[in-house]
């Protein structure tokens, strides 16, 4: 489903809701909305036959620019605001409550993580989300404390004279392309929406990451209860890592245990063990594990039966 959500330079923008057409649930059940990182987009159809299996229903959302969301002129998942995916999960949740879904809880990875918890803060009450679900959140930059110091600086140099400058080395990710099937790991999906290599990433973007991290380290004070799950290890994102398919190896699982209470008053840290960056794509007793912890908070919480 198409959802309109305003216009760029090029012309109008798109953001795109799904719903595995195979797997069916009761409109009427609570509803998980997935919402994917940089470099990805939509494709756990497992996840979905899982929901249905629980009860849930289950729907994935491709941000503007993004995934099957992105035009062929746009700069893929690239924003110079965070906030403008408000628009895009403001028209995901009212269409999916539209079909009957009274509860609904958003489900965010990596940097989808980032950007729900910032939406849900500027949408608190009946606007927002019952619940949020963070799946490894993109909450600091990486390294240390000193080099996350040299990049915030460069960052407001560079953001703003060199603004479209490509940041990062380009490398081809060893998680990424560990995932695939091509290259012996478990899941297929359209390297051409989701390539190892990734897409180049823009000073100005990662600025506009930059202040949403920074916001949450001011604090959020969500209301909603918040469930942040992350891997138990960290790993070198390299593929001579024997741990590779049981390690996070893209973001730091201590940077989000550290600033994870403050994203709001009722937040559970649990750490997976065995588990990858993206918990829902991790070897099948991991990601048991991580959806297993998922249904059971929801039910501490009330919103799954």
């Amino acid at each position: 489903m198409r959802l309109p959500v305003g216009h760029d330079a090029g012309g109008p923008v798109a953001a795109t809701l799904l719903r595995p057409a195979r797997v069916l649930a009761d409109p009427a059940a609570p509803a998980l909305l997935h919402v994917h990182g940089y470099n990805d987009y939509v494709f756990q159809d497992h996840v979905a036959a899982w929901c249905a299996a629980q009860g849930l229903a289950f729907y994935g959302l491709d941000l503007r620019r993004c995934g099957r969301s992105r035009r062929p002129d746009q700069l893929p998942h690239h924003t110079t605001d965070l906030s403008e995916y408000d628009a895009d999960l403001d028209a995901a949740t009212s269409a999916v409550r539209a079909l009957g879904h009274r509860q609904v809880v958003v489900v965010g990875h990596s940097t989808g993580g980032l950007v729900a918890s910032l939406w849900a803060a500027a949408r608190p009450g009946a606007a927002g989300p019952d619940a949020l679900v963070l799946n490894s959140p993109w909450l600091d930059l990486n390294g240390d404390g000193w080099r996350r110091l040299r990049t915030r600086l460069s960052l407001g140099v560079v953001g703003r004279l060199t603004p479209q400058r490509v940041v990062g080395d380009g490398a081809v990710s060893a998680y990424s392309q560990h995932l695939h099937v091509a290259h012996g790991g478990r899941w297929e999906y359209d390297l051409e929406l989701k390539p190892p290599g990734g897409f180049p990433a823009r000073a100005d973007w990662l600025l506009a990451v930059r202040r949403g991290q920074a916001r949450i380290a001011r604090g959020l004070g969500l209301g909603v209860p918040v469930l942040v799950c992350t891997a138990a290890q960290n790993g070198p994102n390299s593929l001579d890592n024997p741990h590779l398919d049981s390690q996070e190896t893209v973001l730091d699982v201590h940077h989000m245990w550290r600033l994870a209470p403050r994203l709001g008053v009722d937040v559970v840290v649990v750490p997976v063990e065995g588990g990858i960056h993206d918990l829902s794509l991790s070897a099948e007793q991991a990601r048991t594990t991580y959806l297993s912890t998922v249904l059971e908070w929801l039910r501490a919480r009330g919103v799954a039966g």
